[in-house]
């Protein structure tokens, strides 16, 4: 970080929270009364990339069900009713993505139980923890934290700098909001770890955040500073080889378009990989607006990302959960055929393609970087 950030002691204060998120190692994540895979994406992300560190999942209402049963991921994970069923509870996550970001009222007496047993509290919500005096004193009065690991005070515009010939810069775009762009993102970074190479996962969202200790909060930064946080982001991170740029939103999102630009000129790709749901033709949270066609979707990511930097679409990451697995399969097969280049679901079949996708990319252009790997 900069100077001029880590004098600010908001931001110091998120940045001191954010290291301490990884030394959590009994999570309770809070779901209760809105435990459903639109509401409930923060708790889903953190089963399944922090299982180990997840201890069970408060929901009164599904109290007694393995978390797979409930979200699909966490196997072995327990739903229970009461955070007092969770022993040797180190931090509350509060999992949810609500829209607007408030928290539930009726969470109230459950995080002041939490503050007051000495438990770290961690939210991504807009409404923030800090701004309740009442979960301030009672973590006051204990040794617990109140961590929002949304609240910054990112003051600095972008500057179109040039990035370092290093390293390869991969973002991920979407046709629409909440369709996989960060598990597209942590997969590939995943898949090139285990090929050996020197891959970083860039977070811009609450979720991904909680899950790596790192990033910045794209939609909760303003406006005029969105493009200079996420040049700050590659900058901190330039040393390595590929850096994977969570996206957010979507370019063509009639309410969250403008974060979606903002990473765009921000990071300045090389390549970005196009992101969408198979069957999914209305926009999420506005269900009389369709989605435009994703042909012209991609021109306009393409021509948004050229005007800052050269950068070519290098492949899809198709989530194919509402359609069969033969469906899928066809899906895949058409878009390869029609955009000539690799597509697949990382959650079905992996992210080999989108690995060797990238591998091909960092030959093209940074030839230099092919040379140094790390385990």
């Amino acid at each position: 970080m900069t100077r001029e950030v880590v004098s600010n002691p908001i931001e110091q204060a998120r940045i001191a929270g954010l290291r301490r998120l990884m030394e959590h190692r009994r999570i309770a994540v809070l779901t209760d009364g809105f435990s459903t895979p639109f509401l409930a994406k923060t708790a889903i992300g953190l089963l399944r990339y922090r299982t180990a560190d997840v201890a069970a999942v408060i929901d009164r209402e599904h109290a007694g069900k393995d978390a797979m049963e409930l979200f699909g991921a966490g196997k072995g994970i327990p739903v229970v009713r009461e955070l007092s069923e969770v022993a040797k509870a180190d931090a509350v996550y509060l999992g949810i993505a609500p829209p607007g970001g408030q928290c539930p009222s009726a969470w109230r007496e459950i995080i002041l139980a939490a503050t007051r047993r000495g438990l770290d509290v961690v939210s991504g919500l807009h409404d923030f923890l800090l701004d309740h005096a009442d979960y301030v004193q009672a973590s006051r009065d204990s040794s617990g934290q109140l961590i929002d690991v949304r609240r910054n005070q990112w003051k600095t515009t972008g500057t179109g700098t040039l990035f370092p010939q290093s390293g390869v810069r991969i973002h991920t775009v979407g046709h629409d909001c909440s369709v996989g762009k960060m598990v597209a993102s942590i997969e590939l970074v995943r898949g090139l770890q285990q090929a050996g190479e020197n891959a970083t996962f860039l977070a811009t969202g609450q979720t991904g955040i909680m899950i790596s200790g790192n990033g910045l909060p794209i939609d909760c930064i303003v406006a005029d500073f969105v493009n200079g946080a996420a040049e700050r982001l590659i900058l901190d991170h330039a040393a390595s080889t590929f850096l994977v740029i969570e996206g957010q939103g979507s370019i063509s999102h009639p309410a969250f378009s403008a974060v979606t630009a903002g990473l765009l000129h921000g990071c300045a790709p090389h390549g970005i990989i196009f992101c969408y749901e198979a069957g999914r033709s209305l926009v999420k949270g506005l269900t009389d607006v369709p989605i435009p066609p994703l042909a012209d979707q991609l021109r306009l990511n393409l021509a948004m990302a050229n005007t800052r930097f050269p950068c070519e679409l290098i492949g899809f990451a198709i989530n194919t959960r509402l359609i069969a697995a033969a469906e899928a399969e066809a899906e895949i097969a058409r878009i390869e055929a029609e955009f000539s280049v690799p597509a697949c679901d990382v959650y079905r079949h992996g992210p080999a393609k989108l690995v060797a996708a990238s591998l091909a990319l960092r030959n093209k252009v940074c030839p230099p970087c092919s040379s140094p790997r790390t385990a």
